[in-house]
């Protein structure tokens, strides 16, 4: 018994390395197309900014074509987040959501490949697309009076005392008020490719993001409302190969 202990364990880190040993596709990192998820991180989101995927097609050695969709939540830069006295947090001032979703089509070239098995592929791209924005109310809980609160998108006219405010509303509430805006978009980037199988692939994309509206989009009524955003970003992406 003692010594299965041991033999199992051996036999199973031989097949293992036999198994990694006897893929096809190790050292070979020729492929025509790419399917790829992200999650995004940038200077105008949350703790995560956005999801991403993308479709990549081989165009010859050096380039691919791809197209993309990207879903983020953008924010004003002067949102400031506070804790109330029941131990929530809501964003002072704001009276609405920014959800865009961003249709792409870009180029992405190869600037430096992968040596077999090791290293780091190195890719710039660029994409362009329209914006479709999705302004939706920022709801809070406001106390009326010592028993009574209400729930309702922040209005600064109307809820003046932040030490009122007990928190935000329920997740998605108020969402069939929202409001729609038109747009544009486009992005450059550095992708760092990491991995050793040519059937799948991880990396990061680091890059710059500049998105403009038709109109200006009210995050933050009482400060200075844009239609224009700009952001650095960056996304740590998953994806396959074939």
């Amino acid at each position: 018994m003692t010594k299965l202990k041991f033999i199992l364990p051996l036999l199973l880190l031989s097949f293992s390395i036999e198994s990694f040993a006897q893929r096809e596709d190790i050292g070979n990192y020729d492929y025509d197309k790419e399917y790829m998820f992200g999650g995004n991180k940038n200077t105008n989101g949350g703790l995560i900014g956005g999801l991403v995927f993308k479709a990549g097609t081989r165009i010859d050695d050096t380039q691919f074509s791809f197209w993309a969709v990207e879903f983020s939540n953008v924010k004003n830069p002067k949102e400031i987040r506070y804790n109330t006295v029941l131990g929530n947090s809501y964003i002072f001032g704001k009276s609405n959501y920014l959800y865009s979703i961003r249709p792409q089509y870009g180029r992405e070239i190869i600037l430096f490949k992968k040596a077999p098995n090791q290293g780091v592929q190195v890719s710039a791209l660029a994409a362009i697309g329209p914006s479709f924005g999705i302004i939706a109310p920022y709801y809070i809980e406001y106390a009326l009076n010592r028993v009574e609160t209400v729930r309702e998108q922040y209005n600064p006219e109307i809820h003046q005392s932040r030490f009122n405010i007990l928190g935000t509303g329920r997740l998605f509430e108020g969402i069939g008020q929202s409001e729609f805006a038109i747009g544009a978009n486009l992005k450059a980037a550095l992708s760092f490719e990491f991995g050793v199988f040519r059937s799948n692939a991880m990396g990061l994309e680091l890059g710059y993001m500049l998105e403009g509206f038709t109109k200006e989009i009210p995050l933050i009524p009482t400060t200075e409302n844009r239609q224009l955003f700009q952001s650095a970003y960056f996304t740590f992406f998953y994806g396959f190969r074939q």
